[in-house]
């Protein structure tokens, strides 16, 4: 039921830096359900977003927003059984997303993963669906479409219009502020499938912390974050990263070393058939092996709470075992 007046909740976060308040999470999942439910007009929610943008979110207000957004997925997908939920919403502009490549390698081992993900307007950024879509992957539609990926390639790629059109209808405002709003946020938080384990990458300083928390506040059992390269969840070999973890309450953190001497020479365009040929071994790349190998490290780190030493060690183990073949030639 609706609580509080949504102009209080502008009024709260509004007044400034000596007089505005943060909202508490029961606070923030009912401003999200108004928004949800389409009780709010676009002027009020334009300018909740934005001044949630200028000043940044509590972890307290990251999951009352994500409880509310999480009563609004497609029913439809509440039955489907994975082991690993990836919310992909960066892109790449400076890298190929090498992180695909991690996924596979890991769907192939065994792994069930879900992806959802979207695109932003004039983002100039390349999307994973972009990328799956160029060598002939589609998105999946239905449940019955996932459950074929996930038996097929191991892992399925949804658009969150798909499983959550109100959640990304407020990604896609972007077109008309310009700027991101905490629905990006959000929805790498979704866990729309249920599934046991959430991974989240993130770019900017200090979210990796805040997401953690907010997991802890919406009991959620096995989640880890870091800071991945562009903000997806890609391991970045030229530097150290902190993985941090909430598991059942409890917060921890462990180092992953850089896995490359010194800073390499950023490709002039990311040319996508690249991933192809890295995978049949037709070409070496050293910063690709490195971040495929070190993704893989952070999501077995997420799944078997293995230190970093044994991580890499297994992640190598999978990513040599990979077929010989290119998975989606069959498809």
């Amino acid at each position: 039921m609706m609580t509080t007046p949504f102009k209080d909740y502008i009024n709260m976060v509004g007044r400034g830096q000596r007089a505005g308040k943060t909202l508490s999470q029961q606070q923030a999942y009912d401003a999200m359900s108004q928004i949800l439910q389409g009780k709010v007009l676009p002027e009020q929610l334009g300018a909740f977003l934005m001044l949630l943008r200028v000043r940044e979110e509590t972890a307290e207000e990251l999951a009352g927003f994500t409880q509310a957004c999480r009563e609004y997925v497609e029913p439809e997908f509440s039955q489907i059984q994975a082991d690993l939920d990836i919310g992909c919403y960066a892109g790449k502009r400076r890298h190929l997303p090498w992180f695909m490549l991690a996924i596979m390698a890991l769907g192939q081992s065994g792994i069930k993963i879900t992806i959802h993900g979207t695109s932003e307007p004039d983002s100039n950024r390349l999307y994973i669906k972009e990328a799956l879509a160029f060598f002939g992957f589609t998105a999946a539609k239905s449940a019955e479409q996932v459950e074929q990926q996930l038996n097929q390639f191991g892992f399925s790629y949804l658009d969150l219009a798909t499983i959550h059109p109100k959640l990304d209808d407020l990604i896609q405002l972007r077109a008309l502020f310009g700027l991101r709003s905490p629905a990006n946020t959000l929805a790498r938080m979704l866990n729309p499938f249920k599934a046991n384990h959430s991974l989240h990458g993130v770019h900017h300083r200090n979210f990796d912390l805040r997401h953690v928390a907010a997991a802890q506040l919406c009991n959620d059992e096995h989640v880890v974050c870091f800071r991945g390269e562009g903000g997806e969840v890609e391991f970045n070999p030229e530097r150290k990263v902190l993985v941090h973890s909430s598991r059942s309450g409890v917060n921890s953190e462990v180092e992953m070393p850089a896995l490359l001497e010194g800073w390499q020479i950023k490709p002039r365009e990311l040319n996508l058939a690249e991933l192809k040929q890295f995978w049949l071994n037709e070409i070496d790349n050293p910063y690709g092996e490195q971040a495929v190998i070190g993704t893989m490290a952070i999501v077995l780190i997420l799944l078997k709470q293995l230190d970093a030493e044994e991580a890499l060690t297994q992640a190598k183990t999978i990513w040599q075992s990979r077929s010989s073949t290119w998975p989606f030639d069959k498809n």
